[in-house]
């Protein structure tokens, strides 16, 4: 009986374990937009920026990082409301930006990302001649 009981507590260990690692958490993120670029401001407290990705992939930008909790060596947990250390957010990008020239930043926890606009979509003052 022993044997059933630890593979049942195995198998119910590796669901919880499949189940936090499924888990995402998804960034607010506000979205403003200029004639020069985006700019793109997601909420991603407690990640590093060694634990942040952000990447381009054809017309899709992804966003991923990790959450680091920091737990004196001293000490246990006995409960944790966080379900999950894990945030992604992907947006489809429009073909008037020019990801080539993408900039980011990182601080206290908010992630700034400006997308620059195509030279040829941006709009451009034409001048006039006395004729």
């Amino acid at each position: 009986m022993t044997a059933d009981k630890d593979a049942a507590t195995e198998r119910e260990n590796s669901t919880q374990v499949e189940r936090e690692h499924r888990l995402v958490l998804r960034p607010n993120v506000d979205i403003f937009e200029n004639e020069e670029a985006i700019q793109l401001f997601a909420d991603l407290p407690g990640v590093a920026q060694d634990t942040l990705a952000l990447e381009v992939d054809d017309n899709t930008l992804t966003i991923q990082g990790d959450i680091q909790i920091d737990m004196p060596g001293d000490m246990e947990s006995l409960h944790a409301d966080v379900r999950s250390t894990h945030y992604q957010r992907a947006f489809t990008l429009s073909s008037e930006l020019d990801t080539g020239l993408i900039e980011a930043s990182l601080n206290d926890g908010l992630l700034a990302v400006t997308i620059p606009k195509r030279e040829e979509v941006r709009p451009r003052k034409i001048e006039i001649t006395a004729g």
